[in-house]
């Protein structure tokens, strides 16, 4: 069995939703459904069972009719005096018997005039649903009616049996079965409904109240975790979906405490990057004058020096930035793809080590994009790149080879360009691919924060673009970078 847990609560809601109805929970609601099926069973029931007594009756009084006019054939001298008719007739309880013998008509016994309300009840010819029709309307006529009855008896089924009685009798007898149908019917339906009622309120209502109890309870703390359902030995529907709300239960509060955790994580490197801006700053000025060396191999690596740090400068404007609100919107511009790949392969390889670079990209291939954010993409996935190969890789290779990708609209002037940046190493482990761009879940080299492809295709998708992995095994790996091209009027000014 479940451990309990607090229970569903009707107060147990956001304080913008309206109070329930009535009728507004499982208990109401199957209560409802049960005396809806309880009353449907009576009535389906109780109008057969009517009728059928109705017309029993209704035969009943046609084979006592038969026998008064048998008594009447078998009379001394072949007629009946006033006395004997009456006594025929009473003991039928009729008003008059005739009968069709050998296709003769014959009215074997009358007590006088018959006045008005007569009606007719042909059982020869008379369906169930007739049958059940006529038994409703019996039950709302007055007592004042007559009724003829058109059978064939049983021990005569040639001849044919016409007698009218008053109906006033079947009404009570009517009545009074009627009466004792519902009570005892009532009953049986009242301990059907009640067992009914009990099944599925444990088997089902029960259940899902409980369910939606551990959601409410498990809203109000989520951090909590003794607020978790523990789900129950159930194997059907209902305990698969306590399995799987404590799956989600579980995902949630791992969501949590990583948020928790990466917002005590941004306090900490927005602290670190606003005094390593000031580093930074310093260290600007040694490159400035490194720039303006006489030797011209200094002043280039001054001037790459230069380049770097104005970057660092800027991304830690960016990540203080960011810890207040959002990466900030890219500022587009043209960018030579070649030399932007040239730039961001030396910074990487000299960061890195000695790795054997290829850039096949043309001269012709423009970007649109934000020249520090198309940077920072690149410069993650190279450094990705030649970390892999690292780890025992023999022959280090990394290039880059750039598709251009035409419109979806024939008639867009603007296209995108496909970067594909591949290497030598020894691939991407099956089970990091699942989690490749997760923050500090991608990472596939010991040390590594798992942030790099995150950051990739954050800021590609920024782009309109996006980041994937087109292929990796022994051979290598290749990641394929979308971005916009810049419209042809631009590359032509």
């Amino acid at each position: 069995m479940p451990a309990d847990f607090p229970p569903s609560r009707d107060d147990a809601r956001p304080p913008d939703t309206p109070s329930p109805g009535v009728f507004d929970n499982l208990r109401a609601q199957l209560l409802m459904v049960t005396l809806g099926l309880v009353t449907v069973g009576l009535v389906l029931v109780y109008f057969p069972a009517a009728a059928s007594f109705r017309l029993q009756w209704m035969t009943d009084r046609a084979e006592a009719a038969h026998l008064a006019a048998l008594a009447a054939d078998v009379a001394p001298g072949g007629a009946l005096g006033e006395e004997e008719v009456r006594a025929l007739l009473m003991g039928a309880d009729a008003v008059a018997v005739a009968r069709v013998r050998d296709g003769m008509n014959e009215l074997v016994l009358y007590s006088g005039p018959i006045g008005e309300g007569l009606v007719e009840s042909d059982l020869r010819k008379a369906s169930w649903w007739t049958h059940i029709r006529d038994t409703v309307e019996t039950l709302t006529a007055d007592d004042n009616r007559l009724l003829r009855i058109r059978a064939h008896p049983m021990g005569a089924p040639d001849e044919l049996i016409d007698v009218i009685v008053r109906e006033a009798p079947l009404h009570a007898a009517l009545r009074d079965f009627s009466r004792r149908l519902l009570v005892y019917a009532g009953l049986a339906a009242f301990v059907v409904g009640a067992v009914l009622y009990c099944a599925l309120f444990f088997l089902f209502v029960r259940p899902m109240r409980r369910l939606a109890g551990a959601m409410t309870y498990f809203r109000e703390d989520p951090a909590d975790p003794g607020r978790m359902i523990r789900p129950g030995e159930g194997r059907n529907e209902i305990g698969q979906a306590e399995h799987e709300l404590a799956r989600m239960q579980a995902d949630v509060r791992q969501a949590l405490l990583q948020r928790e955790r990466l917002a005590a994580l941004g306090g900490a490197v927005a602290k670190i990057n606003h005094d390593l801006r000031n580093v930074l700053a310093s260290a600007q000025l040694v490159s400035d004058r490194l720039a303006m060396d006489a030797d011209d191999r200094v002043r280039g690596m001054g001037e790459r020096l230069v380049r770097a740090v104005d970057r660092g400068v800027r991304l830690c404007e960016a990540t203080l930035e960011f810890g207040r609100a959002e990466e900030s919107a890219p500022v587009r511009q043209t960018i030579p793809a070649r030399a932007l790949l040239e730039e961001v392969a030396g910074d990487a390889i000299l960061a890195e080590g000695d790795v054997d670079w290829v850039n096949d990209i043309g001269e012709e291939i423009v970007l649109d994009a934000d020249p520090d954010q198309a940077h920072r993409l690149f410069l993650n996935l190279c450094r990705n790149a030649i970390q892999a190969m690292q780890a025992g890789s023999e022959r280090r290779r990394l290039s880059a080879r750039a598709v251009p990708v035409p419109p979806l609209d024939p008639d867009a002037s603007v296209g995108e360009i496909r970067i594909e940046i591949s290497d030598t190493g020894p691939g991407v482990p099956p089970k990091a691919r699942e989690r490749l761009f997760q923050p500090f879940s991608g990472s596939t080299r010991r040390g590594g924060s798992g942030l790099g492809l995150s950051i990739a295709r954050e800021l590609a998708r920024a782009h309109g673009g996006d980041v994937e992995l087109v292929a990796t095994g022994d051979d290598g790996t290749i990641f394929a970078v979308s971005l916009p091209a810049a419209p042809s009027k631009t590359r032509q000014g």
